[in-house]
């Protein structure tokens, strides 16, 4: 663990001015980042394709800019936006809302040890909660998703949205109020 800090810290500091060195850069952030960017996507665009599209594109800008990377945030910050960015622009420009959701949380739960019963009945409960987190509308539905299945904090939310800090909470309160009433029974509308 000390040792993955220690290097992401190098990678961070690292040059990119020699062309080998922005290729393994490159290939580092897709290597650190690429599973979570799909998800990411996956969570704007609800379709599978489309999302590993995105990331594709991702990576492409990430490459064209990572010479202007000027370490005034985290890389997964930094790689973060482009994704958020990229997948506000597909949701203008791309009809989207015909596509079904397919369960997104399938693979970020390590069920190996656990009986087919409860296997089951956990991808249940998954589908079932992953359908009323992407019921919400964007605005919440992102927060909800950076903070508890990318792991952000609310500065980092504000950060990678370019929000106040507060309207994060805001949307974080508005959107666990909402949750809570689907999930007990209810539309979540009131």
């Amino acid at each position: 663990m000390l040792e993955k800090k220690h290097n992401m810290h190098q990678r961070e500091q690292m040059s990119s001015t020699d062309p080998l060195e922005k290729e393994e850069r490159l290939i580092w952030l897709m290597d650190e980042y690429g599973k979570s960017v799909v998800r990411l996507a996956y969570t704007y665009v609800r379709h599978k394709q489309t999302a590993e599209d995105i990331a594709q594109d991702v990576f492409i800008k990430c490459y064209e800019n990572i010479d202007n990377f000027r370490n005034e945030a985290s890389y997964k910050t930094w790689v973060y936006r482009i994704t958020v960015n990229r997948c506000k622009d597909v949701l203008k420009s791309w009809s989207y809302k015909n596509i079904l959701f397919a369960d997104f949380l399938s693979f970020k739960r390590d069920t190996k040890e656990q009986s087919v019963e409860k296997q089951i009945l956990l991808n249940e409960e998954n589908r079932f909660i992953s359908e009323q987190v992407i019921s919400l509308s964007v605005p919440l539905r992102e927060v909800i998703i950076l903070y508890y299945y990318e792991g952000l904090s609310q500065h980092e939310i504000a950060e990678l949205l370019e929000l106040n800090e507060n309207t994060v909470k805001s949307r974080m309160h508005r959107a666990r109020q909402k949750l809570k009433k689907l999930l007990d029974g209810g539309d979540g509308n009131g």
